[in-house]
Parts: C-alpha cells; structure tokens; sequence
C-alpha cells in the first residue's frame, strides 16, 4: 500500500507519531488510508452541507476496514461570481483543484479517496485529480437543490432572480416583485435546481462510471444522499480490495458513453470543456468531432431547465440517470461493457431501471429533437470550432442572419442590453473574453438571462470565445475557437458586420471574403494582456490551452 511509506518501519516512527498527536492508533495505521476530499465550505449552496455527507462517506469507510483522513478543496460558487472580475477565476480554479488533490495526497500517500464535491469546476478538478493519481477513487455528489416557488410556478436560479433581472429592466416586474423572487428562488442547500453544469457533471458521472447509482439526481435534502454517501465509503474499500482503479473505469468508451447521456438529456455546453480535460488527463484522444458525432446518433429526449419545465427532482422521481442510460443502452447507444465503482458493469448497474413517466423522459421514437442537445458549429467566425446548446434554442433561431453588436467584454454587452440597445435580429458578438484573453474563460449567464428575462432570447443571438452557464437559454455560441486573443477570426468582425448561424447543418460564419478577412488582420493588433504581475490568473492566461481541447493547463 502507498501508505506504507509514511506508517510502516522503524525509519517512519516519527511519521507514526505525528498521527498519534491526532488520535490515531496503531491499528488504525494498519489499515488503508482513505483520503475524504471534501470541498465543504460556507459560501457555496451546493458545498453547504458537504460536512455532512463527509461524516457518512467516513462511516461507511471505517465499517468497511479503512481509515479515513478528510482533507478540503477550495470551491468557487459560479453564480456569487457571475458578470464580474470574479468570474475569471472559476475555470482557472479547476486545475488548481486537481493539483491540489494531487500534492495532498502524494504528499501523504494516500491509498485511495473518495471525492465530495457537487458544483460547476470542483466537479471536474476532482475527476481530473483521480484521473491523474490513478488511486482507487469514488466520487460523491452533493446532490441537486429543490427548486423554489413563485407565485404557485416552480422557478430555480435562472428562471427566478437571474431572467428577474432583465424582467425587472424592462418593467416587466416591479423591484417588490424581484425581492420576492431572489427571496424564493433557491429553498435548500443544493447545486441550482436545473440541469446546469453541476447536475450535468453530477449525472454524467453516472455514466462514466466513476459514482454510485443516483448520484446525479437524489436531491440535496434527502437521507438518501447521506446513504449514498455512506455506500460511497464502503464502495473505495472493494476497490482497494480489488485493485480497481480510475483508469480501468474512466476508458474512451467510458466517455463517448458520458457523451451520449449529455445529449439524450440536453445537458450544459460547459461538459465539453470539462470531458476533454478528464480525458486529458487520462491520456485519452477525446476531440470536438467525438461530440458532434455522437450528437447526431443521439436524440435529445429529456428537456429541463433551462430548455424546459422541470428540475432534476422531477427526473429523479421518475427514474433518474439510470433511466435514461437504460433506454440508451437498450437501443445500442451506449456500450454497457465497462466496470464502474460499483464493480460491476454500467449494464448491470442499470439492470433493473424503468422510466415510470414517458413525458419526462420520453422514449426515443418520440424525442424533441432528433440529433442531441450540443451541437459543435465550424465556419469562417471558428474554424476551430464552438459550441451551443441547441437543446433550449426556440426553433425559429436554429438559423439565424443578422448584424454584429461588437463587444469588447462582458461589461460592456451587459450595459448595452440592460440599456435597451439591443434591437431584434442583432447578433451580440462578445471577445477578449475566453481562456488568455479574458483570462478564465467567463460564462457570459447575466447577458444571457437578461435577453431571456426581455423576451428576446427568440430574437437576439449571442456569440462569445468565452462560455455560458450550463442556465443559459438561446441562441447562445461560446467557447470559439480560435480565441481573439490567440488571433481568431472574431477578432475581426466588426459592427454591422452580418453574421450567419446555421446550427441544422454546424455553420457560423461572418459574410466576409477571404480578402477582406485577410486585409483586416494585417491591421489587426494584439491587445495587452488584461491581467499583468503576479498573480495565479497572469501564469493560468500563459499556460492555459484553447477552449476547443479543454482550456487545460500544460507546462510544455
């Protein structure tokens, strides 16, 4: 065991006196190490009650013979950090998780651990981590929140206080009204009650393999978290047992399985980033064309907020995450071959599932759409590539044509739509803001829920090298590559420029010769670097890597 290194010996007796200064015994120290990496912390509502499900996951591993040593991870709350400087460093704070877990653990040598996350890039930083390490791992969610109630309609984060806003600008809803809302929006502790990024890594981890049955949907509240949490504990110790490690779940199949569940549910755009950067770090050949392919095999046969109605306690209640993968799977779309956590195949895991309301989850000779979720679009605006949810696009805006409003940042888009300057048919076009240039990468979801809150997110198309929230409706395009900063051809565009979105057949393009493209970048000027000295975000903007392979860190 790795933990041998630090217990066993008479070279380690000051090692095993530092443990006894804990309460540690002997025989404690003759047991597997199991790291409890919990990202516990007070100002993420998704993180709130973390300490909790820490306990249940150290029960179940000390029943199980282990012993179990929690250590934190930082956590950013997306949503506190949102349409400010603030939101630089989300995506940035994704790898400093992972190398984080990282020197814990090889710094104390941990036999294997078990992972406690629930929220946007803790979700992925911790996967990236166990992928790296290759210790036997479990990962645990914290599971979604309930969704809140106005007015006798069921609202969560975006559809309440989020779109309020814009609601509230335009007059639509009194400032009584929206204190009301922000007040109701979010009951319970929880990751926001949609399935935004959070849910969406919650329940792809289902998928991949790396989580318990339930993971994605078993709501905050519930004791069934608290035992799923303590299965958890149990779970880590078979595998050490049995010497099951990341990389035996976490295959190539394994992650074009992930894939075809976030189609088949519509899930957040921001997925593309975080799967690339898991298979990265499990030295897997994973690309944007994986996606689009997989998108057009898969139909989108679930729709929840933002795209619909319902919450993740709603696909829980009839079925959840198994469900889905049981159709999937019935139906070839998935391969259910590979061990998971469980030591079982994904088929087994998933053996019994049922859906018990075809509306919900429908069945997929009767889907919404017929291709998935994402769409991957290429053009002269990306040749590299960008992505949208087509899932929660009104159909009339799946094709698009109209003048560029040319934004320099997020702010300054933000003024202009809260300003009423925005007219029907303009197509926002926001740069400078993706991994370098931004840097971080900042989800563009108070735009975007503003333009929803007016009512013009069936008009107005939004174009961004930075993303959106996994909350955003629309005709919303991010993660273009390549960037401004690195001298995509967003750089270029200018205002009236007419920009063409043809999502059906994967084009975006400005209406420009290849001329007067060219002409415009012999003139065009890199910018200075928004962030300068020594900060963590000016070595992140040096090293981080293009949107459309995972904006990962890589020191060559």
């Amino acid at each position: 065991m790795n933990s041998h290194e630090v217990t066993k010996g008479v070279a380690r007796a000051p090692h095993r006196s530092l443990f006894y200064a804990m309460g540690y015994t002997r025989e404690d120290l003759e047991k597997p190490l199991v790291a409890v990496v919990s990202a516990h912390n007070e100002i993420i509502p998704g993180h709130f009650h973390l300490d909790k499900l820490a306990q249940s996951v150290k029960m179940g591993i000390a029943a199980a013979g282990g012993t179990p040593v929690e250590f934190p991870v930082i956590g950013i709350c997306d949503g506190i950090a949102m349409n400010h400087s603030g939101m630089k460093y989300p995506l940035a704070s994704r790898e400093l998780i992972a190398d984080s877990i990282e020197a814990m653990m090889m710094g104390h040598k941990f036999d294997a651990m078990v992972l406690i996350g629930n929220c946007d890039k803790i979700v992925p930083g911790m996967l990236m981590a166990a992928a790296r390490l290759n210790v036997p791992t479990v990962y645990v969610g914290g599971g979604p929140m309930l969704p809140g109630s106005y007015h006798g309609e069921n609202i969560d984060l975006i559809s309440g206080a989020f779109e309020a806003v814009g609601a509230c600008a335009q007059g639509k809803i009194s400032e009584a009204d929206l204190t009301e809302m922000e007040e109701k929006a979010c009951p319970s502790c929880g990751s926001c009650a949609g399935l935004f990024t959070a849910n969406t890594m919650n329940c792809l981890v289902e998928a991949l393999g790396i989580g318990l049955p339930g993971n994605g949907t078993i709501p905050a509240p519930y004791g069934q978290r608290l035992a799923l949490a303590k299965k958890a504990g149990q779970q880590v110790m078979e595998m050490v047992r049995r010497n099951i490690r990341p990389r035996d779940i976490l295959t190539l199949q394994a992650f074009k399985n992930a894939i075809a569940l976030d189609m088949a549910i519509g899930g957040s755009t921001n997925t593309v980033l975080h799967l690339l950067a898991i298979a990265y770090q499990a030295d897997l050949e994973l690309s944007l064309e994986t996606f689009d392919e997989i998108s057009g095999k898969v139909p989108n046969i679930v729709k929840l907020s933002p795209a619909g109605k319902d919450f993740l306690i709603t696909l829980h209640e009839v079925g959840g995450i198994s469900a889905v993968l049981k159709q999937l799977y019935d139906a070839d779309l998935i391969d259910g071959g590979g061990i998971t956590v469980t030591g079982k195949t994904l088929a087994e895991n998933i053996e019994s599932a049922k859906v018990l309301d075809a509306q919900v989850i429908r069945p997929l000779d009767n889907p919404y759409m017929q291709e998935g979720g994402i769409a991957v679009l290429r053009g002269n605006l990306a040749p590299d590539g960008a992505v949208v949810k087509q899932s929660a696009v009104v159909p009339e805006m799946l094709k698009h044509e109209g003048p560029a409003r040319v934004f320099e940042s997020e702010e300054e888009a933000f003024e202009a739509i809260m300003g009423g300057k925005i007219n029907k048919g303009d197509v926002i076009v926001i740069r400078y803001e993706g991994p370098k240039g931004g840097p971080g990468m900042r989800e563009m979801l108070s735009p975007t829920a503003a333009l929803g809150g007016m009512g013009l997110d069936k008009d107005v198309a939004l174009i961004t090298d930075g993303r959106f929230s996994g909350g955003t409706r629309g005709a919303a395009i991010g993660h273009i590559s390549p960037e401004a900063a690195e001298k995509g051809p967003i750089a270029i565009v200018e205002e009236g420029d007419i920009i063409q979105i043809d999502m059906p057949n994967r084009q975006l393009n400005v209406k420009l010769s290849e001329e007067e493209i060219a002409q415009r970048f012999a003139k065009w000027q890199k910018p200075e670097p928004k962030v300068t000295g020594k900060s963590y975000l000016a070595r992140y903007s040096a090293l981080v890597t293009s949107a459309s392979t995972g904006a990962v860190v890589k020191a060559e």
